[in-house]
């Protein structure tokens, strides 16, 4: 199933990318001619020249014998939907080793962008590594699309390489449900991707965005972010993150946590356990409730309004220090 899904997938791709564009009164193809003759006798063959074909060509475009177009890297500015926004560059760095090697193999997909530069519709990654080779051209093709139709590519070809963290790949595909007025159902069917998948990715969305920009940078995992998804009140959210990251915690562990506190219990351990299901007075959990939101950890109030102590719990020298700043600093 999941070959049928990748092939799907290339193959919509490969119609995306290879289709042709004819806007109007303008063409931005380059067309190749070859004419073949004929020996008079049957066994001879002569060929004619391949001949290249310009029409309306920008003026900072050049085509070669073959027909391959070509344009300075330095031209060349990102997508304006394009859904990556980390390059990795190590990874950089080794590709632009191949480029000074062997060249740019795959040509970049460009779109005009009217002002004397091009919008990279696909391949940005190959146009940086580019840069970083000192190419001096690289092959391009010219086409033209929509917002929609920008983004989809983008989308497909990041989603191909495995090149999108999580929250980048949520949010190009709500921005392809926003441009397109698409579906759930219609988006998995554009990227290959089961309606689940989709629906997963977006739920990530509704994290805050510290805890996003954590998935991004690899401080907690997907299956961590699944497990503060599933917690119905936010100050236990917070909890649990802080508790995620302090702890450096299991998914499975996490998921433990997420299901105590939605029964009511932050307790971590059999001790507080028992404590926590000790009646309390409503003002003293009420208040209780309040300083947990306030501080964003474990919070447990012991005795009365009158006379008790409270225990405020961090996971790490950084909740420690965050603590620090809302008790001790104005």
């Amino acid at each position: 199933m999941a070959r049928k899904k990748q092939a799907a997938l290339g193959k919509g791709m490969d119609a995306l990318m290879h289709g042709t564009y004819d806007d109007e009164n303008e063409n931005f193809e380059t067309e190749n001619s070859v004419a073949e003759n004929s020996a008079h006798s049957g066994k001879e063959k002569s060929s004619q020249k391949s001949q290249s074909k310009k029409t309306n060509l920008p003026p900072q475009i050049e085509s070669d014998e073959s027909g391959t177009l070509w344009i300075d890297p330095h031209l060349l500015k990102p997508n304006p939907h394009q859904p990556r926004q980390i390059f990795d560059d190590a990874a950089l760095n080794e590709l632009a080793d191949s480029i000074r090697e062997h060249g740019v193999v795959q040509p970049i997909v460009i779109e005009d962008a009217g002002d004397g530069t091009f919008f990279i519709i696909a391949g940005e990654r190959r146009t940086r590594a580019s840069i970083l080779a000192e190419q001096k051209k690289v092959p391009v093709q010219l086409r033209k699309f929509n917002d929609e139709k920008k983004l989809e590519i983008a989308l497909i070809e990041n989603i191909q390489r495995s090149d999108l963290n999580p929250i980048e790949e949520a949010q190009a595909y709500y921005n392809l449900m926003q441009l397109g007025g698409l579906s759930q159902d219609e988006v998995a069917k554009k990227v290959g991707k089961g309606r689940p998948t989709v629906a997963n990715a977006l739920r990530l969305l509704k994290l805050p965005e510290d805890m996003q920009n954590s998935l991004i940078v690899g401080q907690i995992t997907a299956g961590h972010a699944r497990a503060l998804l599933s917690v119905l009140n936010p100050a236990d959210q917070r909890v649990l993150f802080n508790k995620i990251i302090g702890e450096s915690i299991s998914v499975r562990q996490a998921e433990n946590e997420a299901a105590r506190l939605n029964e009511g219990s932050r307790a971590s351990n059999p001790k507080d356990s028992a404590v926590n299901k000790q009646k309390k007075d409503a003002d003293v959990a009420a208040l209780e409730q309040k300083f947990i939101e306030a501080l964003g950890t474990k919070v447990q109030m012991k005795g009365s309004l009158e006379k008790g102590s409270l225990v405020v719990e961090y996971f790490s020298r950084a909740d420690l220090d965050r603590l620090y700043e809302i008790f001790v600093k104005e």
